[in-house]
């Protein structure tokens, strides 16, 4: 869409319909709402003054549903976060109009950057524009980037946009440094005053040049322009007239800039505005009410099993301590983080430091549990090995939303945690397969003293399995049902329930292993499984390079046997985004089409 020639009337017109698409579309297909139509002014003003050819970048890119639709996607947008539709973050594959992908938070300004020093190499007129916002501030790798930018002075734009939230509220001194900002007019005039007297040879100079360094102390910019950053703002971040003037002279400028934006969450949907955290992400809803579609669960989510057992054992031993990465309410710790606000602690987007701060707090005689999404705690594995493991320290992993996620693909789903955690000396990893087991997870791993991690699914558990009872023992599996047929159906966490649904659907008989440790494993118990069992199926929600198959498969190649394994975890592929029952469909994991493999298999042998 060519914007180039529209006037302030046409742009606040065009805002308006940006707006009222994306709450159409987020109302029927849920997405995220509340960062979105607080950027449209910003994002329509980027389109407006910067070049196609200049990189457009967007931290996290779950805001930048306005440039979706800006950049040939409007009939499309239908689609949203639908299998095979546009996905809910940027993604180059999609459009030559998304620069690079972005579902995790505080890249943009490395990416920027990095574009940077490509298009000096290439001796070309680009200038690459971060959107990026106060939350995403928290991490240490923008400050990595802000470091060398300061330094080499290439001409990148920083747009700042302060909604004073992250996901949930923000945390940390850079936030609250944000928040409480003078006046932007005021210092902007008293600035260019100063720096007019300076140049001159008056008596004014010296009381000038005092002045300055005593403003710069109390005034927002300092932080960025003692690291050689350009500051501009705050500036009102739904006025055109203040984005346009900003954004070209900011352009123009040649050396690197951070426009500090304040807007507010929500804008232009009542309902939604403000520090409401429900907003940030939602599912379909009522458009006139605000209210979900989607109708409450009689089962509990893993996320709240999870919290209610926390909360139980913080109660009955103070040691406990808990950490999430600025997701109190996505990992059920924000309860226990108002009742015990000096036993829990929501770090901000800082996943590294999460990792870190709990091997000290367990090398000081506390449990601590950190409690992480799978596609987060990628983020803190130097940190795994080089803080915990290597010390061997009794730091609690819970691992949130394991396996597929759906709408968010393939930069949420929990794919990769057994994969990266299983080649880690020390650790022990193991997966509760009902909300029985998940709540004496707990505890459990409370005993052991090393390192270990956990993982749940998003969701609630299936009420497939029949309910056994039955404690936890380190490294020892549990057979769940035992049958005269040679084959074995071994599952892990969740996958438990999908193996007893196969076996339902199958129509004969097969044992059923629920293998619980992937490290340790229960090498006695599979050594007597392979004297009855030839054929041997795996249920993960896991990748299969690196996991729970390839643990067993690691160990059958050590001894000898005559068993036949096939798995059922996740290829060699990222996997895309939609409704989580399609997407195992596509690939051909669910349970039809698990059952006609397991039944070509046998026929084949």
């Amino acid at each position: 869409m060519n914007i180039k020639d529209y006037t302030h009337d046409q742009l606040v017109d065009l805002s308006q319909k940006i707006r009222d698409r994306i709450i159409e579309v987020v109302s029927k297909n849920g997405g995220h709402l509340s960062s979105t139509i607080g950027a449209t002014e910003i994002i329509v003003a980027m389109h407006y003054i910067f070049d196609k050819s200049d990189p457009l970048i967007y931290d996290v890119s779950h805001q930048a549903y306005a440039h979706k639709l800006l950049s040939d996607r409007w009939d499309e947008f239908d689609t949203l976060r639908q299998f095979e539709g546009i996905s809910g973050f940027t993604k180059p594959k999609e459009s030559e109009f998304d620069y690079f992908v972005a579902g995790h938070s505080s890249t943009s300004i490395s990416l920027a950057v990095g574009a940077a020093k490509a298009i000096k190499l290439k001796g070309e007129n680009r200038v690459p524009v971060a959107l990026i916002g106060d939350g995403s501030m928290s991490a240490g790798m923008v400050y990595e980037a802000l470091n060398e930018l300061g330094d080499r002075k290439y001409p990148v734009v920083i747009i700042l946009n302060d909604n004073e939230m992250s996901i949930a509220a923000p945390i940390g001194a850079i936030s609250n440094y944000l928040s409480q900002m003078s006046t932007s007019n005021f210092y902007q005039r008293l600035k260019a005053t100063i720096s007019s007297h300076l140049k001159d040879d008056s008596g004014l100079k010296y009381f000038a040049k005092k002045l300055d360094e005593s403003l710069r102390i109390i005034t927002p910019g300092i932080l960025f322009e003692e690291m050689g950053i350009e500051y501009i703002g705050p500036i009102d971040g739904h006025n055109f007239y203040d984005l346009l003037e900003t954004f070209q002279k900011a352009r123009n400028l040649g050396k690197p800039v951070i426009i500090h934006v304040q807007t507010t969450k929500g804008k232009g949907y009542e309902i939604a505005e403000g520090k409401l955290e429900k907003w940030h992400g939602v599912s379909p809803f009522d458009i006139k009410t605000g209210k979900s579609h989607k109708k409450p669960s009689l089962a509990k989510s893993a996320t709240e099993i999870f919290a209610l057992a926390l909360e139980e054992f913080a109660n009955e031993n103070e040691k406990v301590v808990g950490i999430t990465a600025a997701m109190p309410s996505g990992t059920g710790l924000n309860k226990l983080i108002e009742k015990y606000p000096d036993r829990f602690f929501d770090v901000a987007i800082a996943e590294q430091h999460a990792v870190t701060s709990a091997a000290v707090m367990a090398k000081e005689g506390f449990i601590p549990f950190v409690a992480i999404y799978s596609t987060f705690l990628q983020r803190g594995f130097d940190q795994i090995i080089h803080d915990v493991a290597i010390m061997d320290l009794p730091v609690i992993f819970a691992i949130d939303r394991a396996g597929i996620v759906g709408e968010d693909g393939e930069t949420h789903n929990g794919a990769f945690d057994i994969s990266f955690l299983r080649l880690i000396p020390n650790l022990v990893l193991f997966a509760p397969r009902d909300e029985y087991s998940l709540k004496k997870s707990i505890k459990f791993a409370a005993t052991i003293n090393h390192p270990v991690a956990f993982r749940y699914p998003r969701g609630s558990y299936s009420k497939v399995v029949p309910l056994i009872k039955s404690e936890f023992k380190l490294g020892i599996s549990e057979l769940l049902k035992e049958s005269s047929s040679n084959i074995l159906f071994i599952g892990y966490g969740s996958g438990v329930s999908k193996a007893y649904s196969t076996y339902e659907a199958l129509g004969f008989e097969v044992s059923i292993l629920d293998l619980r440790f992937v490290k340790p494993l229960d090498t006695k118990m599979l050594d007597t499984l392979i004297k009855s069992h030839k054929y041997w199926f795996v249920f993960s929600d896991s990748a299969k390079i690196g996991g729970v198959a390839s643990a067993i498969l690691e160990y059958l190649s050590s001894i000898e046997h005559n068993v036949k394994m096939s798995t059922f975890e996740y290829d060699d592929s990222f996997i895309p985004h939609g409704n989580t029952s399609i997407v195992e469909e596509s690939l051909e994991i669910d349970i039809n089409s698990i059952v006609k493999k397991i039944n070509n298999t046998i026929k084949e042998s």
